[in-house]
């Protein structure tokens, strides 16, 4: 298996943990994991394969290091790159931006010639609106770790293996 980049965002640590759980779940073999608060935006060229984990915040907002990374990658060739995305949000609380940046990453990730894989169905959530969704599913796997963290690991355990199948990995049946 090719080497996996798997780069976050974080102010509260809730996406670095998910990120090293996707890790464990993968092997620390398999995927180098990076805070983008300690890197440059070209980084995550190095890769063929990435994740990328980011938070909303209020309504709607980046976090900081995706603030101030994400119009970078709007100079970036993402040709030939196979993307999955994972963000955190707080549906009941700002319901109506419900994981926002899973669709703000993903349009410039697609606007660059990446291919986006990891889609999401949003069956089992309760929120307003989302730029993360279209139709009925969400660009990437939603986590709420304020309202369904219980939820967490049983998401984590089906998408995971989707997002390896998506990135043309043999994935082993369980």
């Amino acid at each position: 298996m090719s080497k996996i980049g798997l780069f976050f965002g974080t102010d509260t640590g809730n996406t670095e943990n998910i990120a090293l759980r996707i890790q464990t779940m993968l092997g620390k073999e398999h995927v180098d994991v990076h805070n983008l608060a300690q890197k440059e935006a070209a980084d995550v060229l190095e890769y063929s394969f990435l994740i990328f984990g980011a938070p909303t915040w209020y309504d709607g907002e980046l976090q900081t290091d995706w603030e101030e990374l994400l119009p970078q990658f709007k100079e970036l060739d993402f040709t030939g790159k196979k993307v999955a995305i994972f963000g955190l949000g707080d549906q009941w609380g700002y319901g109506e931006w419900f994981v926002d940046a899973i669709g703000i990453i993903a349009d410039v990730i697609t606007a660059q010639g990446g291919q986006l894989v990891g889609c999401w169905s949003t069956e089992g959530y309760d929120y307003e609106a989302s730029k993360g969704a279209r139709g009925d599913v969400f660009l990437g796997l939603a986590i709420d770790e304020d309202n369904q963290p219980e939820l967490t690991n049983d998401r984590l355990k089906q998408w995971v293996p989707q997002v390896l199948q998506e990135f043309g990995f043999q994935v082993a049946q369980a």
